[in-house]
């Protein structure tokens, strides 16, 4: 049974089930559009999830029929509106900040994250989805850069996850135009792993939640290293990379069980040592 973690905010829900900690995007009747209280408990989550042995796996949703419509642009033409406040100097280090603490913490930290789009995923939304290791999109939606449309260049990581998933090219057509590409082109794209019908969705998610939650947590966090460093590294480095976390987990528990295992024709037990 799933329990539920107090985020200090409405805007995001939390529950931790069998090492699976799942996060929802929670506001419905705005497409789940960022707040700063959002921003704000999904940093602190991510932070708290990255160190916290319980938790084996992030699952990223979004409450009702969005994942998340990136920033809530109504909140910035009222900000526009009253002229703001503080300096342009500090409004791009909180930028950053915020970035990195969301997005690049779903990147980098070294445990598998799983994004579950019951719906769209614009601008911000889709930097937060491709941040993300996996994606499982329901059939009914779509990713959309959006960026051009409100006039802004693009930011939470979007620009370096899409170059890296489908090529410099196609990833200047997202942005240049913000086309939707719909879940069967996303998955044809590989921006999706999975598409499903909307009502599988959240069992789907579940389904590869627990399998990531029962996997060998030192491999994952080896073999995340490895990949997150094979998109930009040079291939010495990476294969010096890879040799090095290659022996460190074979003189792991999780490895000579799942050696042991084989063996004996079982399902190996992993206990993340």
């Amino acid at each position: 049974m799933a329990d539920a973690i107090d985020t200090g905010t409405n805007d995001l829900l939390a529950s931790l089930d069998g090492g699976v900690l799942t996060l929802t995007l929670n506001r419905p009747e705005a497409r789940n559009a960022m707040s700063d209280e959002m921003n704000q408990a999904l940093a602190r989550q991510l932070a708290s999830a990255e160190l916290d042995s319980a938790v084996k796996c992030v699952v990223l949703t979004g409450a009702g029929k969005g994942f998340c419509a990136g920033g809530d642009v109504k909140g910035m033409n009222n900000r526009n509106d009253g002229g703001g406040g503080g300096s342009i100097d500090s409004a791009i280090h909180r930028q950053r900040v915020n970035q990195r603490a969301t997005a690049g913490k779903l990147f980098k930290m070294p445990k598998p994250t799983l994004a579950a789009l019951p719906g769209a995923a614009a601008g911000a939304g889709l930097g937060l989805a491709l941040a993300c290791d996996l994606r499982i999109m329901a059939s009914s939606a779509i990713l959309t850069t959006a960026f051009a449309k409100v006039g802004f260049s693009g930011d939470y990581g979007g620009t370096y996850f899409l170059t890296q998933l489908v090529g410099s090219a196609k990833a200047r057509e997202m942005y240049y135009l913000s086309d939707r590409v719909n879940a069967d082109e996303a998955l044809r794209l590989g921006l999706t792993n999975w598409v499903c019908a909307p009502e599988d969705l959240a069992a789907k998610a579940a389904e590869i939640g627990a399998r990531l939650a029962a996997g060998p947590t030192i491999a994952y966090r080896y073999m995340k290293e490895n990949l997150n460093r094979a998109m930009a590294g040079d291939v010495d480095e990476c294969l010096d990379m890879e040799a090095t976390h290659h022996v460190h987990t074979g003189q792991t528990q999780d490895h000579k069980e799942a050696a042991k295992a084989f063996v004996e024709k079982r399902d190996p037990v992993f206990i993340g040592r």
